[in-house]
């Protein structure tokens, strides 16, 4: 799993600990599987109420419940136990809205830093352009090294969400402009492609920028842009732009976005259209009175 996700695992398991009032992790196993199935299904089934009260989002709440059965999944494989917990999530409606702010909305991102010689608004719209052009997630930027960048030959190396080999992605031209003039500012030596800046305005050696400081980063530049929007929203956008310039072209665009499933791409090509909307107003029309 990847260091968001593990970091997200550990906040549940913590949140599902206070729960049951478990004072650390290993009581909070053995309150789960010490009694059986019939035992660590009520119990789940208690925790899902719970969160159900506190009025958590559906995705919320199956994240949470997730981390716990990942955690009996582990004691399965590791021999404690023969049973799974069969609890299931709840109903959730995925990728509400996936337009994200739109070509216009990036394009400002980009001229609020525009003509900037400072290194940070250099490395700001790098960073930028990597996750529209790429469309690319922050935790994919936040693993880069400068060893992953391959200016002369236009590529860049990224280890994809959920996958265990990396792949070789071509730069743009604008991107590939953005980055050097990155590497400029930024230096030759080894290490992290973007590192973090201290209240001084110091290129840290050793800090690597993190998906926190990503997300930070571009609110902080929407806003001063006069938008709102975050680092996922930009590779919506820029998801959706895809679709729009291809004609929709599902499999084109599976391959720019890297996602297992075209399902996802086809909510993303509903909202770009609006398709469903259409059809109710195509439906309510034949049937007026």
């Amino acid at each position: 799993l990847s260091e968001h996700t593990r970091q997200a695992y550990t906040r549940d398991l913590s949140d599902f600990a206070r729960h049951l009032g478990a004072a650390d992790s290993l009581e909070t196993l053995r309150r789960l599987i010490e009694g059986g199935p019939a035992e660590a299904n009520t119990l789940a089934l208690d925790y899902k109420a719970d969160l159900l009260r506190r009025g958590l989002a559906p995705s919320t709440i199956n994240r949470r419940l997730a981390a716990i059965r990942s955690l009996v999944k582990l004691a399965r494989t590791s021999g404690l136990i023969p049973w799974d917990l069969s609890i299931r999530g709840e109903k959730a409606q995925p990728y509400r809205d996936t337009r994200g702010p739109g070509r216009t909305g990036y394009q400002k991102i980009l001229r609020e830093m525009e003509g900037s010689r400072r290194p940070r608004e250099i490395r700001d719209r790098a960073i930028v352009h990597l996750l529209y052009d790429l469309a690319l997630r922050r935790g994919e930027l936040a693993r880069l090294d400068l060893s992953d960048l391959d200016l002369p030959a236009g590529t860049l190396r990224i280890l994809g969400k959920g996958r265990r080999e990396p792949e070789i992605l071509t730069l743009p031209e604008e991107t590939k402009a953005a980055l050097s003039r990155w590497i400029e500012a930024r230096g030759a030596a080894a290490g992290p492609l973007f590192r973090n800046y201290d209240r001084a305005g110091k290129q840290s050696r050793d800090g690597r920028l993190t998906p926190e400081g990503i997300y930070k980063l571009v609110l902080y530049r929407a806003r001063r842009a006069g938008i709102k929007t975050r680092p996922h929203g930009l590779r919506h956008a820029a998801i959706t732009e895809a679709l729009e310039l291809t004609g929709g072209n599902l499999a084109a665009v599976q391959d720019f976005s890297r996602h297992r499933s075209s399902e996802i791409l086809r909510r993303y090509d509903d909202n770009r259209g609006r398709r469903g909307a259409e059809v109710a107003k195509l439906v309510a029309k034949a049937a007026a009175v």
